[in-house]
């Protein structure tokens, strides 16, 4: 089976999807970033302040053209790997690419709390959060809506959902 990309906006799914999708499949299961870590022995962060932004893209296009080559693979990309170079064309090209498309709601409702983790919105009051998430999916829209799979990534929240919402990716890309 070529390698599936998860693309979609930070708090979307993409990460607890794909570790379900995996348990229920028995397909491996990559998260872009930490992948990324653990080659570089250094945090996204880490490595964000080392090579600047044009420097980890970089990487993370690297890395992205590396996973891609593997098989059985679910691969959750980080919520900006689409929107640059070509990577999207790419992962169209060398797999099936599926976008995790989650209201804005949803998205604020978990980003809210887990923001301290992501150093991008830790300092935005949830207003702020929120104008940033409309205003970072209106410009990043072009890139997710060339996704060739769309699934509906509002449910993932309790164990009953995640697994409903895996089954539901599994038959839509029949993978059973």
């Amino acid at each position: 089976m070529q390698p599936i990309f998860l693309v979609g906006y930070m708090g979307c799914g993409k990460s607890t999807l794909g570790r379900t999708v995996s348990a229920i499949t028995g397909c491996r299961f990559i998260d872009l970033d930490t992948y990324i870590e653990g080659r570089y022995h250094r945090t996204v962060k880490e490595l964000f302040a080392l090579h600047g932004e044009s420097g980890f893209r970089d990487l993370e296009r690297n890395m992205l053209h590396e996973v891609g080559q593997f098989e059985d693979v679910v691969v959750a990309c980080g919520g900006g790997t689409p929107c640059f170079f070509d990577n999207m064309d790419w992962m169209n090209e060398a797999g099936t690419t599926v976008f995790l498309d989650t209201s804005v709601d949803k998205l604020h409702t978990r980003l809210m709390r887990g923001r301290h983790k992501r150093p991008l919105i830790a300092d935005k009051n949830d207003e702020e959060l929120r104008r940033f998430i409309v205003d970072a999916l209106e410009s990043r829209m072009p890139y997710y809506s060339k996704a060739k799979v769309v699934l509906k990534s509002d449910l993932l929240d309790s164990e009953c959902e995640k697994s409903e919402t895996a089954h539901r990716f599994i038959k839509q890309l029949n993978l059973e």
